[in-house]
């Protein structure tokens, strides 16, 4: 979705046809009149700031941008925003290092909507051996990371499929959010078709009685089948941690269990 609007009824309109609505379907919706809506969308009215939070709402419209609505509107944001590092949210981030530390030995990271590394336990250090220097420069994108050739991608047993499966999950995200820098993001991995897709598909474990898509690494040792899970918080008013997702690895089989407590085991024996 294309952000040049400058009127808080054109962003309005704007969040309307990205959710694939009507006039009418939203108006029913809010329980207010098509006309009503009509009248808010063309600028003939000014959204009062309730107004504006109830559309938003029945729009799912991001933290962020309902704060653009409501500037656009002539209202003063709802929602903060703070940096992970200011003292507002140092509770939750005392809450993301305790998952990250706690789920060790097993690779766990926290990223931002755009996917850009914000933290990480030692479990994911251990696993970018032979990863390029450029690719590890901050901001790290963990998902160009993971599938630029230069990257972890050689490794990805399951490629072709593990690739598709982030495309299709991008594509989710940038439905929700009509993010353009996620879009471009999404084109930008849609380019790095895998070259060893179709020999991947050969290498990969086999895939009967598969619950989820796995993720099938080359590790120093042999195998690494992982299960992934995210993390949010459900109840977030800050718009940082509205945008904070903790992705978590979890050992599909025993044999990637014993191999991360030996890789962890030997990193911080490294340490000591």
């Amino acid at each position: 979705m294309k952000r040049t609007a400058e009127t808080a009824g054109d962003l309005l309109r704007q969040w309307r046809q990205h959710r694939r609505m009507s006039q009418l379907a939203l108006a029913s919706e809010a329980d207010i009149s098509q006309r009503h809506l009509s009248f808010l969308e063309s600028g003939r009215s000014r959204p009062s700031r309730d107004m504006v939070m109830h559309l938003a709402e029945q729009l799912d419209v991001p933290l962020r941008e309902r704060n653009a609505i409501l500037v656009a509107a002539g209202h003063a944001p709802q929602y903060p925003q703070h940096g992970l590092d200011e003292p507002e949210l140092a509770a939750a981030t005392a809450v993301v290092r305790q998952i990250l530390d706690g789920h060790l030995p097993h690779p766990a990271l926290a990223v931002n909507r755009h996917w850009e590394l914000q933290a990480a336990n030692q479990a994911i250090f251990a696993l970018l051996d032979g990863v390029a220097p450029h690719l590890l420069e901050a901001p790290v994108n963990v998902l160009r990371l993971s599938l630029h050739p230069d990257g972890l991608a050689p490794r990805i047993l399951n490629l072709g499929e593990w690739h598709a499966h982030i495309l299709a999950r991008l594509a989710h995200e940038v439905d929700q959010s009509a993010d353009p820098k996620l879009a471009a993001l999404r084109e930008e991995l849609a380019e790095m078709a895998p070259e060893r897709s179709r020999k991947s598909r050969t290498e990969a474990p086999s895939q009967k009685g598969r619950i989820a898509v796995p993720l099938y690494l080359q590790g120093p040792n042999g195998t690494l089948s992982f299960l992934s899970t995210t993390t949010v918080f459900g109840t977030a008013v800050d718009v940082t941690l509205s945008e904070i997702a903790i992705e978590a690895f979890f050992p599909a089989d025993e044999e990637t269990a014993r191999q991360m407590s030996s890789l962890s085991a030997g990193s911080a024996g490294g340490r000591s």
